[in-house]
């Protein structure tokens, strides 16, 4: 009697099962798109997908996009990671889901080194977060309050002795220092050597401490045993930013006269408190001398490209003056290098992650709850099926360029996307173009620039760049340079 009840229990199972997978089948058919939970690549238990990746890590995803899809979700451990590796994926996340999208995940460098999560950068989407966002974009990072800071970012131009690698860091560091609390860190006219010794150590510290991968993001365990020693690491550099960071503040309180104050960052910085300088810090650093180095291989691997861009600074500024930042938008084949150096290399290409606050539907798919969102903007720029000839360097693809869809995303999209775009092309520009208006640049040896990458905090060359240079002649002036750099 039993034998029926059974095989009817399980022709019943058998049926239902089918009819799903039919429906499911159906459903993707109709779609024409194929579900990204079911391509993703087999993972183990407890750890996920954690044991597949690899450096560099951009183009492992890459890899992993253009083998199973460009919308996946991965299990990295306890997490669920929507990888989005297209321009209509990243723009569905932009758009539709923009709130959705707002908010970012926790992470232990968050944990140590966000008071709370109350920095812009990482602040829960909501009213602390649209506050610190309105007083940064009007305030702050302001089109009047960049023009303000203009002789600023001069004169650390006309002042550096020109070098690459280290230089660029020099000079990002020294435009950033100046803007938020006039004081430089770098260079002969340091004010206090043991101070600034102690600034820039602190600064790459945690520079190296946000890039190093924690597996306790991932697996909650290992935040529990901190093998490694990094949570106790990230405190002791708190306590230092700390005191640095309210020497800034005290200093500036009493310091100098209102009018002489006020033209700081640090003097609008004090409405948002201490901490919010770090993050333009670091933010500012990184981000602009990264893309000097990059743009400064590029073109001394393309000398045609180099020579267009001296040609278009001599026609529109002529050899009588530097040029300023009043030139730069006559100067349309330099952002044309600056927008496909960022296309080639962006900053961060693996853009900050974010964490979605509900479930929602991206290209059709489902995406839970709490899934960490990350876009591979390496992979959007370097798509064939975006980009004619995506691997070569083409400064003129972007002549004409309107900037439409999500093609090019270097520095984020919708409301969470980098509030100093502005800034950093200002920095970028007027750095480059001076270098390449004042000096003559070739490669050592005859190879050619090694372009191999990294990823920290942000994409970084595997060697550091150096170059031959000589100032050319006849300048009105020019910082001082060495022969090799």
């Amino acid at each position: 009697m039993e034998d029926p009840y059974w095989f009817s229990f399980a022709l019943v199972i058998i049926v239902s099962i089918f009819l799903k997978l039919f429906i499911k089948n159906k459903k993707s058919s109709n779609n024409n798109q194929e579900e990204p939970y079911l391509q993703a690549p087999p993972s183990l238990p407890f750890i996920g997908h954690l044991h597949l990746f690899k450096q560099p890590i951009q183009r492992f995803l890459q890899t992993l996009s253009q083998n199973y899809g460009n919308i996946l979700l991965l299990r990295c451990g306890s997490r669920s990671v929507l990888l989005v590796s297209s321009p209509s994926a990243a723009e569905d996340c932009f758009t539709t889901n923009d709130v959705v999208f707002a908010n970012r995940p926790r992470s232990l460098a968050n944990d140590h080194f966000t008071y709370n999560y109350s920095v812009v950068s990482v602040a829960p989407y909501g009213d602390l977060w649209r506050n610190l966002r309105r007083i940064l974009t009007l305030e702050i990072l302001s089109s009047s309050r960049i023009n303000a800071f203009s002789s600023v970012r001069q004169e650390e131009v006309n002042y550096e002795k020109i070098d690459l690698k280290s230089k660029f860091v020099e000079h990002s560091f020294n435009v950033m220092t100046m803007m938020i609390a006039g004081k430089r860190y770098f260079g002969e006219d340091v004010e206090d050597e043991e101070e600034a010794k102690r600034i820039r150590g602190g600064i790459r510290e945690l520079v190296d401490l946000c890039a190093a991968t924690n597996m306790g993001d991932f697996l909650p365990f290992f935040q529990w045993m901190d093998f490694l020693g990094v949570k106790k690491k990230m405190v002791g550099l708190m306590k230092k930013m700390d005191r640095f960071l309210q020497e800034l503040v005290d200093e500036n309180r009493g310091a100098g006269s209102e009018a002489e104050v006020k033209k700081l960052m640090i003097h609008n910085l004090l409405k948002l408190r201490r901490n919010r300088a770090r993050v333009l810090l670091v933010a500012g650093i990184d981000t602009s001398s990264t893309t000097l180095e990059w743009a400064m291989s590029l073109l001394l691997n393309h000398p045609t490209a180099m020579e267009r861009v001296r040609a278009e600074i001599d026609a529109n500024v002529g050899q009588g003056r530097l040029l300023d930042e009043q030139d730069l938008p006559n100067l349309h084949y330099l952002q044309n290098v600056i927008s496909e150096t960022l296309r080639l290399y962006p900053p961060v290409p693996l853009l900050v992650p974010r964490e979605a606050s509900e479930d929602c539907v991206v290209g059709n798919y489902d995406v839970p709850q709490g899934a960490m969102l990350l876009v591979n903007a390496w992979a959007i720029h370097r798509d064939p099926k975006v980009w004619v000839n995506p691997t070569k360097f083409m400064p003129e693809r972007f002549e004409g360029w309107s900037g439409d869809g999500y093609r090019l995303i270097p520095f984020g999209a919708g409301r969470r996307g980098c509030p100093g775009v502005a800034l950093a092309n200002r920095v970028i520009g007027l750095a480059l173009g001076t270098l390449i208006q004042s000096f003559e640049w070739e490669r050592i040896g005859e190879e050619e620039v090694d372009m191999t990458e990294y990823l920290g905090i942000t994409m970084l060359k595997v060697k550091p760049l150096e170059a031959m240079c000589k100032v050319r002649e006849p300048m009105p002036q020019h910082p001082p340079v060495d022969a090799i750099i």
